[in-house]
């Protein structure tokens, strides 16, 4: 049985790179569906897609599991671009039939409250001012997540329980300069200019819930590492939702695939090389 709500959020799902975690992301999918569902940034990483990123079947699987979404259950799907997908800006905002929309940001409305949504990547100067030092280590991450799975496997032949060695040396690195603490004051700042309740964010792969006064701090966390999504109840609650908290009825699903489904497939991976092509031109 699904579980509903009124949204879900998720964000850095990253497809095109080896350490995408897709294919958890269409059974979490699965198993819970909602009203709206908003992509906060950085689902498809062009940054990697135009180096040596490839794409795969899950990758694919995740946007039909959007579109049977908003097919089946008229599911509102709101894009919001990020710093690894900013290949979308010379198309924003577009409208793709009236469930799905690709924008900059997004006000979303809850309970009366005004929620911004908004990647973050404008918030960190990293990225905006030094790109070149950001994609820098955004290579470095990637060497990260190979090094995380390599210990990982060797814990499991060990029977250790997993441990997020990427994750540990990003909050210590972190930790010392501030930098999330920084982050979080200046989209809480923005949020309030734009005389919004709250903020809803992605980027830093760190999931929260916070106040800060009276703004509400939100982070989806990524589909990397945390695989964690926001969710909001119809009462216009949030809570994190962490994957590896849910009961994986559909996890050794092996979905059968018709003609039908694997020429939607065909056409997906067809476009998505296209648009390779044009971020290498």
């Amino acid at each position: 049985m699904k579980n509903h709500f009124k949204t879900i959020v998720i964000s850095d799902l990253h497809l095109g790179t080896n350490g995408s975690r897709a294919k958890e992301l269409v059974r979490f999918l699965k198993m819970h569906s909602c009203e709206k569902l908003i992509l906060n940034g950085d689902i498809i990483d062009g940054w990697q897609l135009k180096k040596y990123g490839v794409w795969k079947k899950k990758h694919t699987k995740f946007i039909r599991q959007v579109m049977k979404m908003i097919d089946n259950d008229d599911t509102q799907v709101i894009y919001t671009r990020g710093n690894h997908d900013d290949f979308l800006d010379n198309f924003l905002p577009l409208n793709i039939g009236k469930n799905f929309s690709i924008v900059k940001e997004h006000i979303h409305y809850s309970k009366g409250k005004r929620y911004l949504v908004t990647h973050g990547d404008v918030f960190d100067s990293i990225t905006t001012n030094m790109k070149w030092l950001s994609k820098l280590g955004d290579v470095g991450y990637t060497f990260l997540l190979w090094l995380n799975k390599v210990y990982n496997n060797y814990r499991t032949r060990k029977g250790l329980p997993y441990y997020s060695l990427s994750q540990k040396i990003k909050s210590k690195a972190k930790s010392v300069v501030n930098f999330i603490s920084d982050f979080e004051q200046e989209l809480v700042t923005y949020a309030t200019d734009r005389k919004c309740e709250g903020v809803i964010c992605g980027h830093i792969h760190q999931p929260a819930i916070k106040m800060y006064g009276n703004i509400e701090y939100l982070n989806s966390g990524d589909w990397v590492e945390s695989l964690s999504a926001l969710v909001e109840d119809f009462d216009g609650e949030w809570s994190l939702v962490y994957y590896n908290e849910t009961k994986l009825g559909v996890e050794d699903e092996d979905e059968e695939e018709d003609s039908e489904s694997q020429q939607i497939d065909a056409d997906i991976e067809s476009q998505i090389g296209s648009i390779g092509k044009l971020m290498v031109g």
